[in-house]
This record gives C-alpha cells, structure tokens and sequence, in this order.
C-alpha cells in the first residue's frame, strides 16, 4: 500500500512542477501600448516603423496604422519597455510618443 500512495505522491508532485513551469514567467507582463507616430506621411512608412519596432527585443506583435498615424505594439514588459520603443521609431526617423 505504500508503494502506492508513494507512486501517487510522485505524480501529483511531477503535475505541479509542470504546472509551475508551464506558468513560470507569471511575473513577466503582456503589455500594449499605442505610439502617437504623427511622422508618417505615406503608406510606405508603416512598413519602416514596423520593422523598426519588430526588431526590439520582447516585441510580441506590432499593428501600425497608417491612417491614424500610430502604431499598437503588445509587448514583455520584462524584457523592453515603452521608452525603448520610443527609441526604435526614432532611430528609424519617427520619432513617437505614447497615447494616454
């Protein structure tokens, strides 16, 4: 009997180690911001900004949107933050703000 509660033991502990790993960077944020990018002035520039935003590491997912002159971008907070997003518009000469 205690072969088998000692087995049962050892799977309900191996089903919360990988539940714990598997929720492991719970403490990483998703976060999405929307960048004013009022530089924009014709529907190529999306494509600058986007590529510019892509390559900026903790970048999950970038809309840009050439009608409304900004871009949404989803990110890891753990590994960038909106400053350097900033700066990666910028450096790709458009330089952005964050909308309220």
């Amino acid at each position: 009997m205690t072969h088998l509660a000692s087995k049962q033991a050892k799977q309900l502990f191996t089903s919360f180690a990988l539940a714990v790993l598997a929720t492991a960077p719970a403490w990483a944020a998703t976060k999405t911001v929307t960048l004013s990018v009022p530089g924009m002035t014709c529907a190529a520039c999306p494509f600058t900004v986007k590529a510019a935003l892509s390559k900026v590491q903790g970048v999950a997912r970038t809309d840009v949107q050439f009608e409304q002159r900004e871009a949404r971008v989803t990110f890891d907070d753990s590994k960038t933050n909106a400053q350097a997003l900033t700066k990666a518009t910028a450096d790709a000469g458009y330089p952005s703000s964050v909308k309220n």
